[in-house]
């Protein structure tokens, strides 16, 4: 029995809507794999696949940072906070081997990768949604993050 066409054109309706970077679907022997990439959608698995969070409102946040980006007591800046879009454990660099994404002060534009958040065993891509420098780095690698919460300040 074939999954029904109808079906599918929901789900692809509501990944558009709720902006869901993929989704899998099992019924008995049949699956079905929708992801999105770029601007279009296809049925293949995918390794890694960017979350596109919504811009935030304007906001001013004000955090503490030593010369490694951590958090720290001493200075503070302002500036945009790059929040995660999702629970999970976040990654620095594509490997454990590799460099980081990116290093405080360097200078991001949008749509560069920042890290990533590993849920639900897919790791998905977290980008700057503004351009301008990094001021602080407020996560660990590896760290455990939520939803919501400031992993980067942009300024």
């Amino acid at each position: 029995m074939a999954m029904d066409i109808r079906k599918i054109r929901k789900l692809i309706e509501l990944i558009k809507e709720t902006g869901v970077a993929e989704i899998e679907i099992k019924e008995g022997e049949e699956s079905l794999r929708i992801s999105l990439h770029g601007s279009g959608y296809v049925a293949t698995p995918a390794i890694a696949a960017p979350i596109h969070a919504p811009a935030p409102a304007a906001q001013t946040i004000v955090v503490d940072t030593d010369t490694t980006g951590k958090a720290k007591t001493d200075e503070s800046l302002s500036g945009h906070a790059v929040k995660s879009p999702m629970v999970g454990t976040l990654y620095l660099a594509p490997s454990p081997e590799s460099e980081n994404f990116v290093q405080v002060g360097k200078h991001v534009e949008v749509g560069d990768v920042l890290c990533m958040v590993e849920a639900m065993k897919m790791f998905n891509q977290i980008e700057a949604d503004v351009a301008g420098v990094i001021k602080a780095r407020l996560v660990d690698n590896g760290q455990a993050v939520e939803y919501g919460q400031p992993l980067f300040i942009i300024e």
